[in-house]
């Protein structure tokens, strides 16, 4: 069941926009300032003083938009946006916590969304969080967020460090631990967004906001040539995974790596070239350029491609319907776009979405 406007048309839903629970913060911090300090300590050194005072600034001017609902709605409402698919900040990812700690917060995060969201379900649904660092975690968090929460999915990082297994320092989202993970969220139909939150390039990336600029896109594309390269979409055909930012550079840069599965035997673990599995996977709109955006919804097919915003960050969209309509696609390509892409894929307003029975 799709949601309806006021003027009885299918709901234009912005499935990229963040919520801030300054409580998780303090319950990291708390738990486990050594980690905590490190972790900010690492933003210092990928980012460089001149980023990190201006980010200082820019949350501190949009912390209403990112804490306060009444604003929330005020700003859909502005943009035209019917329904917001809200995740959690992805500085609240923490992957450096330890077990018992990453699952408390993961099931934190859950939960706020859910209080969110409750606040104005018929404008609202969320995403919550899942240990990436800890694979053996994420099905019980992920069953969480959508069993005992409502949720639609989780969020997840490119990356992430495991500090419990020395011998295997980074997991990515090919790694064979998170197989059960992507089976459960399979089964689940749960919606997986796949947003990046820092680069292993670090301090290479310290000027110029590069650690943004140039990071984010960089990361979704290694991210998504894993699972893609892997196998994953292979074995789970059903996943629903939803990349940030157009997917990066990948979308747009895909020739190099069919010839590589053609010639290089160690590139050929996925059964189709990898340019193929551009209509296997979602992707936003937020790419801040028509000529991508229309190159992007090319590559993948525009009932791949749903509205993004980034709200209420200054990297986002002010105006991001006005930014589809002005794309130059079709009329038809625009409306997938904006409302019907999201409404085949089940995203709705919580109202209209009662829990989901256990599995």
């Amino acid at each position: 069941m799709s949601v309806r406007n006021s003027a009885g048309q299918t709901a234009i839903v912005d499935v990229h926009a963040h919520v801030l629970l300054p409580a998780l913060q303090q319950l990291v911090a708390e738990a486990d300032p050594e980690g905590f300090g490190a972790q900010q300590a690492l933003e210092v050194k990928r980012n460089g003083p001149d980023s990190m005072a201006a980010s200082g600034r820019m949350i501190k001017e949009r912390w209403p938009q990112l804490t306060d609902l009444d604003r929330r709605l005020e700003d859909m409402d502005a943009q035209g946006v019917d329904v917001q698919l809200v995740s959690p900040s992805p500085s609240h990812f923490y992957y450096f916590a330890g077990e018992e700690l990453a699952l408390k917060v993961a099931k934190a995060a859950n939960q706020a969304v859910r209080e969110f969201v409750d606040r104005a379900p018929e404008r609202l649904n969320g995403l919550g969080l899942v240990p990436l660092q800890h694979p053996a975690l994420m099905v019980e968090a992920l069953d969480h967020a959508m069993l005992e929460c409502g949720l639609l999915g989780v969020e997840i990082g490119s990356f992430a460090a495991t500090p419990a297994d020395p011998e295997r320092s980074t997991v990515e989202l090919s790694d064979d631990r998170l197989e059960a993970f992507w089976s459960r969220a399979e089964e689940l139909d749960a919606l997986v967004f796949l947003h990046p939150f820092g680069c292993s390039l670090d301090e290479r990336l310290d000027r110029f906001y590069l650690a943004n600029t140039v990071s984010q896109p960089a990361e979704n594309a290694v991210a998504l040539s894993h699972l893609i390269f892997s196998g994953v979409l292979d074995r789970h055909p059903d996943l629903k995974v939803l990349a940030a930012h157009g997917g990066g550079y990948l979308p747009s840069s895909l020739g190099r790596s069919d010839h590589a599965w053609k010639v290089r035997p160690e590139a050929h673990g996925c059964v189709q070239q990898p340019s193929s599995y551009l209509k296997k996977i979602y992707f936003d709109s937020l790419v801040h350029s028509a000529a991508e955006l229309c190159a992007l919804v090319a590559a993948a097919g525009s009932e791949r491609v749903l509205l993004g915003s980034d709200y209420p960050f200054d990297m986002g969209s002010v105006r991001p319907v006005e930014g589809v309509h002005s794309a130059g696609l079709t009329t038809e390509d625009a409306a997938s776009l904006l409302a019907g892409n999201a409404s085949a894929l089940g995203i709705s307003a919580s109202a209209l979405r009662p829990d989901r029975p256990k599995v």
